[in-house]
């Protein structure tokens, strides 16, 4: 026996050094694949952190009460008190182009500013009142340190003049960051200070509402039925490998599906929620239906013979036994399902949902577009600015699927605790 347990010693120990070999193979496969997702946040994280502060810039304006009507305020010329105010800013300024340089310091959106200023405050007409603005895109850039000074004296397209001026705003405190809440608040814009992600979350969440709607108690029903009731033949069969393709089934094929039956036959809203709801509805529903049979494979068999021994029907069993226990499992599903249409952006590009929205939808039968493509359009934008609002987006949508599956693991828990 002494003999034996000698003689396959050194096996043992090969067999040992080539566990902890493994061992050490896979906490080295988790490091590597943790570096890449924080390099990879990360990244994202420094390039969009900007586009969560706004530069603005403060004029003293002159409201004069013989060019604005009591009686009718947004009829005044505002941009004019706007360019005159800069003017009397720097007024060494004289020339013609030295002006236009000046005048772009600003948002194009300078002129609103102060007019919904004045339609706020009434009481700031005859007044010369301190009024902050929203500053240009290129000063945006260099007050946040994106852009440097070359050897010429220029910082992007921002020429030396341009930089004189914006030191003297800095010297006397008429320049100043805080926080953008207008990247919330707003929707898109052709002006990259101005853009806002509030259309594209707005058509996000009702698109994903939609998708809910109708994938989630459709793909849960129809896994039960499946599972549970629908007898094991050459159809059933034929079902559960035609649903095991659909899972597989390139998105934008959904999309192609979308335009010609949603959009060309039945005529439903172009770019709305509806469709694009529908189009990631039925995308999703194979991944919830695998998840959910799987989900009802798990419960034990015993649970069903248990009920069926006291006298329940299969309805009762399966409804207040079965399926609570393996709800969990179907809920995990669901989310994964979600999370996969949360970022599909080929499906909606085929039903319109690329088109330039600005105003918020206010439901699911209004223009709007989504997130991912909204990160889609920024990202094709030429402008530094862009690229910046491109990783901030980015960052909220992550932001939302860990929100997403927050809830999921909440849900999960609080069946596993009540069954």
């Amino acid at each position: 026996m002494t003999e034996t347990f000698t003689r396959k010693t050194p096996e043992l120990a090969r067999r040992h050094a080539g566990e902890k070999r493994f061992q050490w193979l896979g906490k080295a496969a988790i490091t590597i694949a943790i570096g890449f997702l924080l390099v990879m946040v990360g990244t994202i994280s420094w390039m969009g952190v900007g586009a969560f502060k706004q530069t603005q810039i403060a004029l003293d304006v002159y409201l004069d009460p013989q060019e604005i009507d009591t009686a009718a305020p947004n009829k005044a010329d505002y941009g004019a008190m706007v360019k005159k105010a800069q003017r009397s800013k720097f007024s060494d300024v004289k020339k013609h182009n030295d002006k236009r340089k000046l005048y772009k310091l600003l948002s194009s959106q300078a002129a609103f500013t102060l007019q919904h200023q004045v339609a706020d405050n009434p009481e700031l007409i005859g007044q010369t009142a301190k009024i902050w603005f929203i500053a240009s895109d290129d000063v945006d850039m260099f007050i946040k340190g994106n852009t440097n000074v070359d050897d010429s004296g220029n910082a992007g397209k921002l020429d030396k003049k341009q930089l004189q001026w914006i030191a003297a705003l800095k010297s006397t405190g008429d320049i100043r960051t805080r926080f953008n809440s207008s990247f919330f608040l707003s929707g898109d814009s052709r002006e990259p200070e101005l853009a806002g992600i509030l259309s594209a979350f707005t058509g996000t969440v009702l698109t994903l509402a939609v998708c809910f709607a109708l994938s989630f108690p459709v793909g849960i029903l129809a896994a039960i039925y499946l599972e549970e009731f629908t007898p094991k033949n050459r159809w059933s069969d034929l079902i559960e490998v035609n649903i095991n393709n659909l899972a597989a089934v390139p998105s934008i094929v959904f999309g192609l599906l979308g335009l010609s039956v949603f959009l060309n036959t039945f005529g439903l809203p172009r770019s709305s929620p509806l469709v694009g709801g529908m189009v990631l509805g039925l995308m999703t529903l194979p991944t919830i239906i695998i998840a959910s049979r799987a989900a009802l494979r798990a419960v034990p068999p015993s649970i069903r013979q248990a009920a069926l021994g006291i006298g329940a029907t299969q309805i009762q069993t399966v409804f207040h036994h079965v399926a609570p226990l393996a709800m969990p499992g179907m809920l995990t599903g669901a989310i994964i399902g979600m999370a996969r249409a949360l970022g599909e952006t080929a499906p909606l590009l085929m039903i319109g949902m690329v088109a330039f929205i600005v105003d918020v939808p206010g439901s699911v039968l209004q223009p709007a577009t989504a997130l991912p493509v909204q990160i889609f359009l920024w990202a094709d934008s030429p402008e530094r600015a862009f690229l910046e609002k491109t990783s901030a987006a980015i960052i909220v949508l992550i932001v939302f699927l860990i929100f997403m599956n927050l809830i999921a693991i909440i849900l999960r828990h609080k069946y596993r605790q009540r069954f």
